[in-house]
């Protein structure tokens, strides 16, 4: 990623000048002129030097842009390419450097020299003197590196490019970023509606419930990477399994899996929890846990992507010969699908490609829409599909592709004639389609392709939170900011663009369409690692004792422990450091000797879910840090030596035992995300507060850059007055709100005008959220609203908010209809209420809710009736009512809902369970008849 590093380190350049720079030039050099004038000259003349270099460099980047898509093809260039990278990437080296020392001196001058003047910055410039020779004399190395690959690129000029005009006449161009509907278009097509796969869907249903009441039964799907195995047999799995079967699990198997954490996840998917002890316990006591839990019961399993048969035989021995039992299991491999493998009862089903109907229609709806295929393009659009040879995932990839290009037939040729065969790997499944995924991964724009491989950090199958990802390219340096646009929100757009393209895949969403995790498909996959090796773009460490490369950039460490002593020589120029799954103790306590000198220029640290109590004080000396995150951790205190990260934009403490934060943390003027709170839940009981926050501080005000911040304990309401001063706040997060404060937080919110979330809990249920004086100044672009507590009447100002999206309230036990406030609200997509109505009848008025998706009713205690009126909710798709123990009938008018794909009814009376059952004749059951999925669960308290 040669224009990355070249990109990133221009802008470094310009942040020299800004700020170092200045001490080359103010009087105070005329002054000790006569003290030191051979260093003088040195570092007058590296202003010429970094001015040379810039611009060599900018030359450079101009040229990359064209040499960007021809390089996997040209070795010659590779090289060439390679050597641009690693020079651009040891200049941002040496520039940090010198940031590093010249902050670690400015820190002893201030605390030394407080009372500055003339003297002070005499001695200031003398402690940094040093620095900056050694600098300078860095510059100068660099320089000729840079002039003598120049030189060479003359020697062996490429004839496509110039590299003096930076034009190159190359026959493929990059393309360009364009501005994406973020809800709208980021899913040009769903995974769950992919072509010809209504066949074997009815095939896998029919073969689940054949001989219901038979014994247990396995049902395999196989065939190669990219078919649709995991798609197809997820569809059937969400139709199925809350229907049928009392218990049920999902688990994803990969080439490297751990048998005990497959054990465990399937435990607390079945049981809904996991106990401590088990994580001590073998596997052999595991498999008998699941064993019994199951035995007697009616449950699916589903093995997907399993990869030898052992691991095939040790699950079936694990799971109980139950009656109406099944397990599904999706493979590459005939041999572990093949009934051969010793199970009787067992189905087989082979996918096959697509076929070349169901393959121009997935390719058509892909790239045109609803529009039909341009005549002339008719032949090419045949050619693009005879390579991908029905596989779904091909098809979608370079259609991804060709959706974002002009659909000319010239522009098609081109990129017609530029796909070659040939093999990523030795593995015979990717050889076919090779082409096409190079093609999608050459014709994304450069600041896209790193983005792309940085992915390669996680581990096969892993789903992905999107907004840590997000963080993460933000920290990397990766997102260039357009105008107009936060850096967060190029980010998101660099996320939607590699969606659009099938690069990356949606693996869940909100109930409102916003993105919350994805996945990398098992081809993009290794895909990524073979690219990788080639770009040094980051180290996996999955055992111990590996080799590891020269340099190594950015470490993701997986499930194991690593020698410090003998693996630190590599890691001094590391940028990036992960941990995933690391709870090895032995890794652990060699954090600190890792830490300590050997990682100076440490931007990430991402140490989620480690086995970690205590931070070791070498993590705030890394000056340069901008990504820590320790969610997950037991870490229950931060040290006051927070102050030094003046770098740090994330802070994600997510899940610690963190309740008070150090009052230091204010001078982290850079900070932009600040997630500190954890999750108090009890199964099958939901408290007001179940989330904890953190106690703020005296001074939280001056952290003007903050986008995000969740959740603050609002029981000192005097820190309340300064939230008015975060401008910049997209989400805010309040818990434990007295009634007497409702004013000055409502005070302060009005002036964030950019506020996009807003969450507010009260103390407990009794205490009222006073947030009515928000009346004539709410927040404009508000899209969520959480209100958590008793409301002596809805807010009047919700009906203003014309970009909601959302609004969830809980336990505000209002008498008065609270429908009227947002049924009009143009673009509400999601409602929820628990606890929040005290009356007996809602009624959703015709014309009311136009844009609404999902209604969730619970705990309704005094409701009868919902009435829905004719040109009601007619956009709505899922229904759920639970625990509305009085409700007494069907909603009137749910006929009404022809887009309705959901029903569930929990915790509903006897009567009415019996009134909507087929098998009993119920008399209303003609009113659900056309609703796909219906979930009735009778309550137990009220059964009759």
């Amino acid at each position: 990623m040669a224009e990355t590093a070249v990109v990133t380190l221009l802008n470094k350049i310009e942040h020299l000048f800004r700020e170092e720079g200045k001490l080359l030039v103010v009087p105070l050099l005329d002054k000790v002129e006569h003290l030191f004038p051979q260093q003088l000259k040195l570092l007058v003349r590296l202003g010429k030097e970094v001015e040379f270099i810039k611009s060599e460099f900018m030359s450079l980047n101009a040229f990359l842009r064209d040499a960007d898509v021809t390089e996997e093809s040209d070795l010659v260039l590779q090289l060439w390419v390679k050597e641009v990278r690693e020079v651009a990437l040891d200049t941002e080296d040496a520039i940090d450097e010198l940031l590093l020392r010249v902050a670690i001196r400015t820190a002893y001058h201030h605390h030394h020299h407080s009372n500055g003047g003339f003297i002070g910055k005499v001695f200031f410039f003398i402690k940094t003197l040093k620095s900056r020779q050694r600098f300078a004399f860095e510059l100068q190395s660099i320089r000729c590196r840079v002039r003598e690959i120049g030189e060479r690129h003359q020697k062996y000029h490429h004839p496509k490019f110039n590299i003096i005009s930076g034009q190159g006449s190359s026959s493929t161009t990059v393309v360009k970023n364009k501005r994406c509907n973020i809800r709208g278009d980021a899913l040009l097509q769903e995974e769950a509606e992919l072509v010809g796969i209504d066949w074997p869907k009815s095939e896998l249903i029919r073969w689940l419930f054949d001989d219901y009441h038979s014994e247990k039964k396995v049902i395999s799907v196989v065939g190669m990477g990219g078919l649709g195995k995991t798609t197809l047999v997820k569809k059937v799995y969400d139709q199925a399994v809350r229907k049928h079967f009392e218990s049920q699990a999902w688990i994803t198997v990969s080439p490297s899996f751990k048998m005990k954490d497959l054990l465990i996840d399937m435990i607390q998917q079945l049981k809904g929890s996991v106990a401590q002890e088990m994580e001590r316990m073998n596997t052999e006591r595991l498999m008998y846990i699941i064993h019994e839990f199951l035995q007697g019961k009616r449950y699916l399993v589903v093995l997907d992507d399993v990869w030898d048969i052992p691991f095939w035989e040790d699950m079936n021995n694990a799971l109980p010969n139950s009656y109406g039992s099944r397990i599904m299991l999706t493979t590459r491999s005939n041999d572990i699908a093949s009934p051969s493998c010793g199970e009787a009862n067992h189905n087989l089903y082979t996918l096959n490609p697509l076929s070349s109907e169901d393959s121009w229609a997935l390719f058509c709806r892909k790239v045109f829409g609803r529009n039909p295929c341009p005549p002339e393009l008719v032949e090419l659009s045949r050619s693009f599909l005879q390579r991908c040879e029905g596989l779904p995932l091909a098809i979608v990839a370079i259609g991804g592709v060709l959706a974002t290009k002009t659909k000319t037939f010239e522009e098609w040729r081109k990129l017609d004639s530029s796909l070659e065969f040939g093999s990523l790997s030795n593995n015979v499944m990717m050889k076919g389609i090779n082409d096409v995924l190079s093609l999608s991964y050459n014709h994304l724009p450069y600041y896209l392709k790193i983005c792309f491989l940085y992915l390669s950090i996680f581990s096969r199958n892993q789903e992905i939170e999107c907004m840590r990802l997000i963080r993460l390219w933000m920290a990397e340096g990766f997102v260039q900011v357009s105008q107009g646009m936060t850096i967060e929100e190029a980010a998101e757009e660099y996320l939607h663009q590699l969606i659009n393209r099938s690069l990356i895949q949606v693996a869940t969403a909100t109930e409102d369409g916003r993105f919350k995790t994805c996945r990398i498909h098992n081809l993009f996959f290794e895909y990524i690692n073979f690219k990788k090796r080639g770009e040094n773009i980051a180290a996996i460490a999955s055992q111990e004792n590996m080799r590891w490369p020269d340099k190594i950039r950015r470490l993701s460490i997986h499930n194991t422990s690593i020698d410090v002593q003998q693996s630190k020589q590599y890691f001094s120029k590391l940028r990036s450091l992960f941990m995933f799954g690391v709870t090895d103790p032995k890794s652990m306590s060699s954090l600190p000797k890792l830490l300590n000198g050997g990682l100076r220029l440490l931007k990430v640290l991402d140490m989620r879910g480690a086995s970690l109590e205590t931070l070791p004080n070498e993590i705030f000396q890394l000056f340069h840090l901008r990504y820590l995150s320790l969610r997950g951790t037991k870490v229950k205190k931060l040290s006051s030596s927070i102050e030094n990260l003046q770098n740090l934009q994330t802070l994600d403490l997510k899940d610690t035992y963190v309740t008070e934060l150090p009052v230091q943390i204010q001078k982290l003027r850079g900070l932009r995300h600040l997630l500190a709170y954890r999750y108090n839940m009890v199964k099958g009981y939901q408290k007001l507060n179940h989330i904890n926050g953190f106690k703020a501080f005296i001074g939280i005000g001056g952290l003007s850059s903050l986008q995000k911040l969740c959740y603050i304990d609002a029981s000192n309401g005097s820190i309340l007055e300064e939230l008015g001063r975060l401008t910049q706040l997209r989400r805010l997060g309040i818990v434990q709100l007295k009634g007497e404060d409702g004013v000055a937080l409502c005070s302060s919110i009005k002036t964030l005008s950019n506020l996009r979330s807003l969450a507010i809990s009260s103390v407990n249920e009794d205490e009222i959220v006073d947030i009515q004086s928000l009346s004539f100044d709410p927040p404009p672009f508000l899209q969520r609203l959480y209100l958590r507590g008793r409301l002596q009447m809805l807010p009047h100002w919700i009906a203003d908010l014309h970009n909601l999206v959302s609004v969830h309230l809980e336990w505000s036990k209002l008498e008065d209809d609270l429908l009227q406030s947002f049924q009009n609200l143009p673009n509400l997509v999601q409602v929820e209420l628990h606890q929040a109505y005290e009356g007996e009848e809602l009624c959703f008025k015709s014309g009311g809710f136009q844009k609404l998706k999902t209604l969730r009713l619970s705990e309704l205690n005094n409701l009868r009736s919902v009435l829905m009126e004719e040109s009601a909710m007619p956009c709505l798709e899922k229904l759920y009512i639970s625990n509305c123990e009085l409700l007494e009938e069907v909603p009137p008018g749910i006929e009404y809902l022809k887009k309705l794909k959901l029903l569930d009814l929990g915790g509903v009376p006897y009567p009415l369970y019996k009134s909507l059952n087929r098998e009993m004749e119920g008399k209303d059951y003609e009113k659900i008849a056309h609703i796909p999925n219906v979930y009735i669960e009778v309550s137990r308290s009220r059964f009759l």
